[in-house]
């Protein structure tokens, strides 16, 4: 399955879709993504997971760096995801206490 990615801007925020699957194939078109995004200063991203069938690794990979890029700008990186299969991931690796995680877009904008 491939990676969907579609960006838009909200406030001061970049909004990025993800849709499929983030496995060891597609997870560097996410990670050229957040580079490129961070790049052109946009360094306050929120990656909407609704659409994400499978992440494993590599991906949980890719989000930590880019946490650390936005990082280095003084940004900020936070996730929607409310599927209980990734936040499992997110809980067993303990990287449910380095990312904020919003169970919807309203939340992670008012935030």
């Amino acid at each position: 399955m491939d990676l969907s990615l579609q960006t838009r801007e909200v406030a001061d925020r970049t909004i990025v879709a993800v849709g499929g699957e983030i496995d060891v194939y597609t997870a560097p078109k996410l990670r050229d993504k957040i580079t490129e995004l961070v790049g052109e200063g946009h360094h306050h991203l929120v990656i909407d997971m609704e659409g994400v069938d499978f992440l494993d690794s590599t991906g949980l990979g890719v989000l930590v760096g880019g946490l650390k890029k936005v990082r280095a700008h003084d940004g900020s990186m936070a996730l929607i995801c409310s599927q209980d299969r990734l936040l499992k991931i997110f809980r067993i690796t303990g990287l449910a206490k380095v990312f904020t995680i919003h169970d919807s877009e309203e939340q992670a904008l008012s935030a």
